[in-house]
């Protein structure tokens, strides 16, 4: 079993930045993907950016050059920078860990809100 445990959200100017973190802990197993997930109010979640156990990192055309997803793998803790906000950005945030060879996993946090006010 893998915990995860998202925190930084909150309320933010549009222009502004956040940075999000999501600590893991228990059976974690490398390699692996990590990534950031968003969900807005009557809209599916979507993917907003991923990096493996080994740093290569994808984004989602909606955030890429404002977002910068980042891992710690020593503290078992992923981040992602906000920078330049918009009030569409606004949605819960969900931490993932994902595995996909032998033995697959897959684990989410509980999310983190974040508000852009424009």
């Amino acid at each position: 079993q893998v915990q995860l445990v998202e925190s930084g959200g909150g309320l933010v100017q549009a222009g502004g930045s956040l940075t999000l973190s999501c600590a893991a802990s228990g059976s974690i197993l490398r390699p692996n993907t990590m990534g950031w997930y968003r969900q807005a109010p009557g809209k599916q979640r979507e993917p907003i950016a991923t990096i493996t156990s080994s740093g290569s990192t994808n984004y989602a055309a909606s955030v890429k050059g404002r977002f910068t997803i980042s891992r710690d793998n020593t503290k078992n803790t992923m981040y992602l920078r906000m920078n330049s906000l918009k009030p569409e950005d606004t949605a819960v945030y969900y931490c993932n860990i994902r595995r996909v060879i032998t033995p697959p996993s897959d684990y989410w946090g509980q999310g983190t809100q974040v508000t852009v006010s424009s």
